[in-house]
């Protein structure tokens, strides 16, 4: 025969002759009676929609999740994932991450005066998302540590710039398939990146061999790599005449 409680029934212990403590009740424990530093805790094992999921159920873990100390990191695998309400920018952000791995990075790699009608639509539905999202870092976020930027094919120099003017603190930025990249962000690291250790520009075609040379020039304990970006095909602008030839030409 089962001798286990009823649900919603806690197994009570008699106190057997001679013993001189009672064993109290047990008694269950709701997740809003735990504290805060308990709950933070908890919150960190989840991900960024589960987060918001369990912070909809009630305003204490609405307050848990808006917690700056909840966010020092932020890792998007989708462009679309910047446009969510399901994270936190705050000044405790130290690390953030953009990797997209889609076949639409082919398509924003493409020269914009080389791009058909309809893969100009496909960028546009996204082509100001990282930009836009990083200004708002710029803001909100003056102590960011980190920043990695994957097949973010419409980032420009200007926006690179302005992070490094408002993020001092920034220590490593990695850049991967970043089309638009240019030399232009090469001199604003020299010129703004005072405590940036590590550069990375791997694939980024429009970043030249001088421009290499002229920051790690400026530079010289900076950690710098940049995989096949100086020997790739830089963008040509088209001309009446030769232009299949241009892209052909070494540099």
């Amino acid at each position: 025969m089962s001798t286990s409680p009823e649900p919603g029934r806690t197994r009570r212990r008699v106190r057997s002759p001679g013993s001189r403590h009672t064993v109290r009740p047990l008694r269950a424990m709701h997740i809003t009676q735990l504290n805060r530093e308990c709950l933070l805790h908890l919150f960190s094992f989840l991900d960024k929609d589960s987060r918001k999921n369990l912070a909809s159920t009630c305003p204490q873990l609405q307050d848990v999740f808006e917690d700056p100390a909840l966010w020092p990191l932020l890792h998007f695998r989708s462009l679309l994932e910047l446009k969510k309400d399901n994270f936190l920018l705050s000044p405790a952000l130290r690390s953030l991450s953009i990797c997209w791995y889609s076949s639409h990075v082919q398509v924003c790699s493409v020269e914009d005066w080389l791009k058909s009608a309809l893969q100009r639509s496909i960028c546009s539905r996204h082509e100001s998302l990282v930009n836009d999202f990083l200004l708002r870092v710029c803001d909100r976020c003056p102590n960011l540590a980190s920043v990695t930027l994957s097949g973010c094919g419409h980032v420009t120099d200007d926006c690179l710039a302005r992070l490094l003017r408002c993020c001092p603190r920034l220590r490593a930025l990695r850049l991967e398939n970043c089309a638009r990249v240019t030399n232009r962000t090469l001199a604003a690291v020299a010129a703004h990146g005072r405590a940036l250790q590590t550069l990375h520009v791997d694939f980024c075609r429009n970043v030249s061999a001088a421009g290499l040379r002229r920051l790690r020039a400026a530079c010289p304990r900076l950690v710098l790599r940049a995989e096949h970006s100086a020997a790739m095909i830089p963008d040509q602008l088209p001309s009446a005449s030769g232009t299949a030839l241009l892209k052909l030409m070494p540099r």
